[in-house]
């Protein structure tokens, strides 16, 4: 058999664009050369050229975060040029994309979730009334930004209204929720219908961070993650099923990391992402390690589930 022909998607606009990038380039060097002729684009400068190009294209990596990228756009122009793709489809791209929609997904498929509110821009401040209904601190932050780009942890009424002006800089609507101090954790799963959750990773920013914000995900030594998580094999095995749900609530393929908090022995849902970050060090790849996959079978893996749910559907 010979070599595939490779799309690698990489860049793109949203605001996670640089790490696209070096993800990208770390995606690329893992890749066998010996079985993939890996072709790059940049959907920001590349779209035109990629159209023209899908009639020889095997497969594609999106490595892309973000809207445009991880939220069903990129991955619904595929569809129509009948590219296989590794991960989830428009459906479940769209909806773990969108925070609201899938709590709602969420809390229909049993799991628990932080409380929360829903905000419009426009819609009326009442700082005084969240704090009485979901107490402080309060997380607050865009409904569709990803590596939590614009959010904020409050702990006055005080802070309410500038975290919300800065949430609202990134989305037309945002989520206020309920703080929960715990431990952080996040799951990986992989497969389409056969699912494989990988060992949780537990998460410990540094004292200069009160959660695994922008900076505590991308600068190096800012975060200890330990895996397998230092939890028993009950709350273990728990967070792992929700891993599970998580990825078949929201309609994902391929593979999905979803995001944990675990307090007073309860774990409780964040969200999960259909496009978790693919350098050698970030946190998907790490479970996958552990779990016997080195990064580039991992990749190896990720194509060949694109390209049997492709078929699957044709």
């Amino acid at each position: 058999m010979g070599k595939l022909t490779l799309a690698l998607l990489s860049g793109g606009v949203s605001s996670e664009r640089e790490v696209s990038l070096n993800s990208g380039d770390q995606v690329f060097e893992a890749l066998d050369k010996d079985k993939y002729q890996i072709i790059r684009y940049d959907p920001k400068t590349d779209l035109a050229r990629l159209v023209q190009e899908a009639p020889s294209i095997d497969a594609a990596l999106i490595i892309l975060h973000g809207p445009y990228g991880e939220d069903g756009t990129v991955q619904g122009l595929l569809e129509l040029l009948g590219i296989p793709y590794q991960g989830s489809g428009v459906l479940g791209s769209a909806v773990a994309m969108n925070k609201l929609a899938a709590k709602y997904l969420f809390e229909k498929a049993g799991l628990p979730v932080p409380p929360y509110i829903a905000l419009q821009k426009g819609d009326p401040l009442d700082p005084a009334g969240w704090e009485k209904q979901l107490g402080l601190p309060l997380v607050i932050k865009p409904n569709e930004a990803g590596s939590s780009v614009g959010m904020s942890i409050v702990k006055s009424a005080d802070a309410i209204a500038s975290a919300v002006d800065k949430a609202f800089a990134h989305d037309a609507t945002i989520l206020l929720e309920g703080y929960i101090e715990g431990i952080e954790l996040t799951g990986g799963v992989i497969g389409n219908r056969e699912l494989l959750a990988l060992p949780l990773i537990e998460i410990i920013p540094d004292d200069q961070h009160e959660f695994f914000d922008y900076e505590a995900k991308y600068t190096a030594g800012v975060t200890q993650e330990i895996c397998p998580a230092r939890i028993d094999d009950q709350t273990t095995a728990t967070a792992q099923a929700y891993a599970k749900i998580a990825h078949s609530a929201l309609f994902c393929k391929g593979y999905s990391r979803t995001d944990m908090i675990l307090k007073d022995n309860r774990i409780f849902v964040l969200e999960t992402n259909t496009i978790p970050g693919m350098t050698a060090t970030s946190l998907l790849p790490q479970a996958a390690k552990v779990a016997g996959y080195s990064f580039s079978r991992l990749l190896d893996q990720l194509i060949t589930l694109c390209i049997e749910e492709h078929q699957g559907r044709r």
